[in-house]
């Protein structure tokens, strides 16, 4: 079994997890500048400040059309500005891979452009987060199919140097119960970690069967982040 430590570096990279992104594994999405960047509306919402300045808060403002709202993930709470209203959707809990999870022992799929309508159809019933049209771009998407039917799924999300944050974790209602979480997770975990990255996610804190799943996983939680939507005046 091999386990995994973080460096200081890569602590200070999670803090800030969409930023380290565009700035990182997906500098090729980043829409903006040196203040302030998003993903193209299509990925996702997600954005993220430089800093806390006025000047990157003016610079996301420019990024959005009226009306629009992005997600934020922050160390800390933050407020808005002029013509930018904040809303605290509530904390994530931050938990990062300590060692490897074995071997899947099943078989998965992986998916791609002709499932997307499909792995759409699916987040909608479970509501993982948000997916877009082209979020399936992100990375690597695993599934399993039963009947026919895409019964689970998950995949990729931010990349900060070195690292991949695993996402979209969800079953379908008449599928649970039959362990394609756990399948898809170790599955998942070996794959990031052969391409010699190092796998972390995010987890509501009330949802403890999921963090118990990760637990079980050799994922451990490292701190709690600020989930926030802000929306540009109309």
């Amino acid at each position: 079994m091999h386990t995994f430590t973080l460096s200081s570096d890569r602590h200070a990279a999670l803090d800030r997890p969409v930023w380290s992104s565009l700035n990182g594994g997906h500098r090729h999405f980043a829409l903006g500048g040196p203040l302030a960047l998003r993903y193209p509306r299509e990925i996702g919402p997600f954005a993220a400040l430089r800093d806390d300045s006025a000047a990157a808060w003016s610079a996301l403002t420019g990024l959005l059309a009226p009306g629009e709202s992005v997600m934020l993930v922050t160390p800390d709470p933050v407020v808005g500005t002029d013509g930018l209203e904040a809303t605290r959707l509530g904390p994530v809990l931050q938990m990062v891979a300590t060692r490897d999870a074995g071997q899947a022992g099943a078989a998965t799929l992986l998916l791609g452009d002709e499932d997307a309508a499909e792995m759409r159809s699916l987040t909608g019933l479970t509501n993982p987060g948000p997916f877009g049209v082209r979020t399936h771009e992100l990375g690597e998407f695993l599934g399993i199919r039963d009947g026919g039917v895409l019964a689970a799924m998950t995949g990729e999300r931010m990349r900060p140097e070195g690292m991949v944050e695993v996402s979209a974790v969800c079953v379908h209602p008449e599928h649970r119960g039959k362990a394609y979480a756990r399948v898809l997770l170790v599955e998942k975990m070996r794959r990031i970690v052969d391409r010699g990255y190092l796998p972390f996610l995010h987890v509501y804190p009330d949802n403890a069967g999921a963090i118990a799943l990760y637990e079980s996983l050799g994922y451990a939680a490292r701190r709690t982040l600020q989930l926030t939507r802000v929306t540009a005046a109309e």
